[in-house]
């Protein structure tokens, strides 16, 4: 709960009665190692906060698994679209490690919101992180090689290796599992050299 205010504070400041409701509108959930948090063709109507975990954004396209994103401790999760405008999603959430998530039900954060208004932060916050790794894995794919995506990984959250399984990483950096190892190796040697 203390990573949750601490993010929120960022934003704006808080009183003890304010973090308190913020406590009771909440729910703590666990999910297991690939257990799935939110599926496709449902309707989201929650927004989540990491604060213990890996949670890997996925799409299922023609049957098969991509990789999207990967979210870690303090990012907030949003289906974003299908939560704005009560459509079905197209994403999938699974959790890669043991993950434990705060959960913000639409219908708590609407009561929450009658009371103390300010709290529209945590809806925005949300929805402009989505915007925001949307536009960011966008331009990654649009200006980099899958080299140099790899490279950005390794340096922006290289402990996801340690932590998500490699054919995860590859499907997120749109390359084979076989070419990853290529490009691990190539930028092995290049720093060796």
């Amino acid at each position: 709960m203390n990573k949750l205010i601490e993010n929120i504070k960022a934003y704006i400041l808080l009183n003890k009665n304010e973090i308190q409701l913020l406590k009771d509108a909440v729910d703590k959930k666990i999910y297991q190692k690939n257990e799935l948090i939110f599926t496709e063709g449902k309707i989201s109507d929650e927004i989540y906060f990491v604060t213990k975990g890996c949670v890997r954004l996925f799409y299922n396209v023609d049957g098969n698994d991509k990789t999207a994103f990967f979210y870690t401790e303090g990012q907030f999760i949003c289906a974003g679209e299908s939560y704005t405008f009560k459509i079905p999603a197209i994403e999938n959430y699974q959790a890669v490690e043991q993950t434990e998530i705060f959960v913000f039900e639409k219908s708590k954060i609407e009561r929450l919101l009658k009371k103390v208004p300010k709290f529209e932060i945590i809806a925005r916050i949300a929805t402009e992180n989505e915007l925001i790794t949307c536009q960011k894995v966008i331009a990654s794919f649009i200006t980099k090689s899958a080299e140099q995506r790899y490279i950005d990984l390794l340096n922006s959250n290289g402990r996801l290796f340690q932590r998500v399984p490699q054919h995860y990483i590859a499907s997120f950096l749109g390359v084979s599992p076989e070419t990853l190892s290529r490009i691990k190796t190539r930028v092995f040697n290049k720093k060796s050299s």
